[in-house]
């Protein structure tokens, strides 16, 4: 909580948020356009103290956006823009967002059964059990799937397995919600 909050409190010290126009970067190549933290008049000073929390914390990497573009990129310890990392939870994240975006974009309802988007026999439940699960269920983690299963990453139908009707628990299991990414 006290981490958060200094957090909090630096980027609160760097002053007023200037509007900017927005800035997409291209497809291709690994140009970004960038802003200096002067340039929006931020407090240069805190920065450092910024950089120390987050190192001791164990951060990899650290990038702050404004409209767009990097006003901030720091890589701690021998992680280097180029370094893979695995983004658990953060991929949940992105998920529901990806997933709000393609609802807003009319492609789906989050409140429409799993299955049609997966069809049916996407899991090991009964056919009426697995009607109930929506996308809603699978982003929620409230699917009903049995979450005791020993790999929890598991997405093939035999790891899904009935244990409660759907919105009726929760239960941190990962399978269900990864069948929800765009693309998979």
């Amino acid at each position: 909580m006290r981490k958060n909050l200094l957090a909090f409190l630096l980027l609160l010290s760097f002053g007023k948020f200037n509007a900017q126009s927005l800035y997409f970067p291209p497809l291709t190549g690994n140009a970004w356009e960038t802003l200096s933290p002067d340039s929006l008049g931020w407090c240069d000073d805190n920065i450092q103290e910024l950089y120390d929390l987050l190192e001791t914390n164990n951060t990899k990497a650290f990038l702050l956006l404004k409209d767009g573009r990097i006003v901030l990129e720091k890589y701690f310890g021998t992680f280097t823009q180029d370094s893979a990392w695995y983004w658990a939870s953060a991929g949940k994240s992105m998920t529901a967002s990806l997933v709000g975006i393609a609802q807003q974009d009319g492609l789906l309802d989050i409140n429409d059964p799993s299955s049609d988007y997966l069809d049916t026999g996407w899991t090991a439940c009964p056919p009426d059990k697995e009607a109930l699960i929506t996308i809603r269920h699978q982003l929620t983690m409230t699917s009903g799937l049995d979450d005791g299963v020993p790999d929890h990453y598991c997405t093939l139908d035999t790891c899904l397995q009935y244990l409660a009707d759907a919105g009726t628990r929760w239960a941190y299991h990962n399978g269900p919600l990864h069948l929800a990414r765009p693309g998979d």
